[in-house]
């Protein structure tokens, strides 16, 4: 099973989906991975912090730029999947220390989109 917090008109719902449950139906073929996405900052300034992609889609805005403080809960990037926009927030306060995706990259869910100090 996978959580996934969503954000609907303002209102946010919690959500379990759960993989592979049994309809009669076979399942259909995974989609092929897309390929990773080059770093677009320097190794060496990577944070310490994660910000993670809680589910696949394409990159729609990046909100935050390197350098920027944030609070818990800021929208670091705002992912679109399913035409639905998905802010993916800031786990804790810090300073982002990288952007690793850029505008039109997709994305897997766990993905590394930015890191913060």
């Amino acid at each position: 099973m996978k959580n996934y917090t969503i954000t609907v008109n303002g209102n946010v719902y919690d959500v379990v989906v759960e993989e592979g449950a049994s309809t009669g139906a076979p399942a259909p073929a995974a989609p092929k991975a897309a390929p990773a996405a080059a770093p677009k900052a320097a190794a060496g300034a990577a944070g310490s912090v994660r910000v993670e992609a809680g589910a696949a889609g394409k990159v729609f805005k990046v909100e935050a730029s390197v350098g920027q403080a944030l609070k818990a809960g800021d929208t670091v990037v705002i992912l679109e999947a399913m035409k639905m926009e998905i802010p993916v927030v800031a786990p804790q306060d810090g300073t982002v220390a990288s952007i690793d995706v850029a505008v039109g990259d997709p994305v897997e869910a766990g993905a590394l989109l930015a890191t913060l100090n």
